[in-house]
């Protein structure tokens, strides 16, 4: 089983912890990865946009001038795509851009994606991610001492108010809880801060 250092929050390791394997040194499979990544990435989109077809736009019934004999090209309406006002060609509609993606392959990419942060040495588990107060400073001071100064994303396993406050401010820094941990969030992170909680937390939901 892999084993990983535990720190304080001033960076100081403190002890360390037995990893599951079937969680965070599991086969990394790159195409379910990706497949959820882009179901993620879809499934936030609104699908909304909407633009008017030649037959939907309005006006535009009768022959702009007769066929022949004028030296123009043969046109009938004025609602054409090429004519101002006219309509869109292969115009956006309302659409669901939802992508389904199955249990199994969920489980698999989220246990892919942590494994993969595991071996390149992105994953930091702290005994204890409290705040006194919530002060930027203060959580700016600790991922500094940690390392984790671009990208970091602080896994919670319920939420703590000071932690979130002080955050909230970070530019290179969001949080997040254990129940709405993603693929897609771990793989844009650059450094996983996680407490002992919530790797606890996750191995007793996937393991």
């Amino acid at each position: 089983m892999p084993n990983i250092d535990v720190l304080d929050m001033q960076g100081k390791k403190v002890g360390s912890m037995e990893l599951s394997e079937e969680i965070f040194a599991a086969p990394i499979n790159v195409p379910a990865m990706h497949l959820v990544v882009r179901s993620i990435l879809a499934n936030q989109r609104q699908g909304t946009q909407s633009a008017l077809t030649r037959g939907m736009v309005r006006g535009g019934g009768r022959k702009i001038y007769r066929q022949k004999g004028t030296g123009q090209a043969r046109h009938h309406g004025n609602r054409a795509p090429q004519f101002r006002h006219g309509g869109v060609v292969f115009a956006p509609q309302p659409r669901d851009y939802v992508i389904k993606v199955p249990k199994k392959i969920r489980r698999l990419a989220f246990k892919s994606a942590l494994s993969s942060k595991l071996s390149a040495g992105e994953i930091i588990v702290v005994d204890k991610l409290e705040l006194s107060e919530g002060k930027t400073r203060l959580m700016a001071d600790a991922l500094k001492k940690l390392g984790a100064t671009r990208k970091a994303l602080v896994v919670l396993p319920e939420r703590d108010e000071n932690v979130v406050r002080a955050t909230a401010n970070l530019a290179e820094a969001a949080t997040t809880y254990v129940n709405t941990l993603n693929v897609y969030d771990i793989l844009n992170a650059g450094k996983l801060v996680v407490s002992k909680a919530a790797v606890d937390a996750i191995q007793e939901v996937y393991a």
